[in-house]
């Protein structure tokens, strides 16, 4: 079964410097029908004004994954960790028993859009960690890139859950195809441009939730970033 949330049904709040459309309830915004789905708890989908952010928050138990789109986010936390994340990197922060952070647009006359994604953790109270990769392009060029993952299989950053998270890039005639086992679902979300997935039409901002499949078919693309989730 194919369900499509369109961009503009999701929750939106401005707050002058930032500006994010909320998936899944969030914050001011909840809708007891989009609360998550499976492991899959949070994808924000932030702009940040240039200069800005968010400052030092703490986090417990959950698996947070950060994607940049544009521009760039600056890092810190509590485990000593610092560095700027820009499009093309991965970052995954494991809050454990709990972490503090905070993340800013060191950029001076610029915005960054990035995705901001939780996952619940199948275990808690662990020691918290951190780990950020890379992946250019053209790994993600026409196919499915693996990013993240529980066992860090190829290359992947690795999550404390059984859930698998791609990326891919889409032009014309590029096509690419993810086979789903029996009893998982899948969570596809469009970041940027548009994209045909199992024959249904998806733009920027656009989810397609997936149960009861086999395989998804991803073609037609025209600018397009996907980030393809497979759940328990």
């Amino acid at each position: 079964m194919l369900t499509i949330r369109r961009s503009e049904e999701r929750g939106y709040a401005d707050h002058g410097w930032l500006k994010s459309h909320h998936t899944f309830s969030f914050a001011d915004y909840y809708d007891r029908n989009h609360m998550g789905f499976g492991p899959l708890r949070v994808i924000n989908d932030d702009h940040i004004g240039a200069g800005r952010g968010f400052g030092t928050h703490g986090h417990r138990d959950m698996e947070i994954l950060t994607y940049v789109l544009e521009g760039a986010v600056a890092h810190k936390d509590s485990m000593g960790n610092g560095s700027t994340i820009r499009p093309g990197d991965v970052q995954r922060m494991s809050a454990g028993r709990g972490v503090l952070h905070s993340e800013f647009n060191p950029q001076p006359d610029e915005g960054t859009h990035l995705l901001q994604i939780w996952i619940e953790p199948d275990v808690t109270g662990i020691v918290p960690e951190y780990e950020e990769k890379r992946f250019d392009e053209v790994e993600k060029r026409g196919r499915l890139r693996l990013v993240a993952s529980p066992d860090g299989a190829d290359g992947s950053v690795r999550i404390h859950q059984d859930a698998r998270l791609y990326v891919g890039l889409f032009e014309e005639t590029e096509k690419a195809e993810l086979a789903l086992a029996e009893g998982r679902r899948a969570w596809v979300h469009v970041a940027r441009g548009s994209v045909t997935v199992n024959d249904q039409a998806l733009k920027a901002g656009d989810a397609l939730a997936v149960t009861d499949e086999t395989r998804l078919e991803f073609s037609q693309g025209e600018g397009a970033e996907v980030l393809v989730f497979d759940l328990p």
